[in-house]
């Protein structure tokens, strides 16, 4: 099921995140956050964008969330995403599914473009996020030092909806969260 993260649910987003900064380059953070750090995390950015988990058996095998872009006002309709999921549950649709919900809230709130930031050669997630409808926007060269090498950073771009003229203000998450249409999203079948 797809839910709404929790402070409970901060220790078992540690965990899922923990490979990605030890041993891998899909976040260049580089020294380990802490649980404390990751609830203070969750807490924090669901004040104003989703943050959601895939939960089995009482078990969150993967989390994605959107956040501020940039801090200038003018980009108040664009957000950065992210998905991480337990390595034991790669490969059975999970962050598509996921991925696509965290799309449609960030829509319902208003947010016009998604953005995707991506390591490369990053060939799972390039491909997720193409399939996904994320066209490539640019490369920042050797932008990040990690495990002993500079990397590339790719960014995707998705639009969610048309750009209104003047804008509408983005709805904070937390003010959609008894809606009917996230409830809907949250809880409607794969597929």
């Amino acid at each position: 099921m797809i839910r709404i993260a929790r402070d409970e649910d901060a220790d078992a987003i540690h965990a899922i995140y923990a490979p990605s900064i030890t041993d891998g380059v899909a976040t260049f953070e580089t020294a380990l956050p802490g649980v404390a750090t990751m609830r203070e995390r969750i807490h924090t950015r669901l004040q104003h964008y989703p943050w959601l988990v895939w939960e089995e058996a009482s078990e969150v095998l993967a989390y994605a969330y959107a956040g501020r872009f940039r801090e200038r006002a003018a980009y108040d309709w664009i957000a950065e995403t992210s998905i991480y999921v337990r390595a034991d549950a790669h490969r059975r649709g999970i962050a598509r599914r996921l991925y696509g919900v965290l799309l449609d809230t960030m829509r319902l709130q208003g947010i016009n473009q998604a953005v995707g930031v991506i390591t490369l050669p990053g060939t799972v997630s390039v491909a997720m996020h193409e399939t996904m409808g994320f066209s490539a926007a640019g490369v920042w060269r050797q932008c990040g030092y990690k495990l002993g090498q500079w990397w590339d950073v790719g960014v995707w771009q998705k639009e969610l909806r048309p750009a209104a003229s003047p804008p509408y203000p983005v709805t904070p998450f937390p003010e959609i969260i008894g809606s009917t249409a996230l409830q809907r999203l949250l809880t409607a079948p794969p597929g």
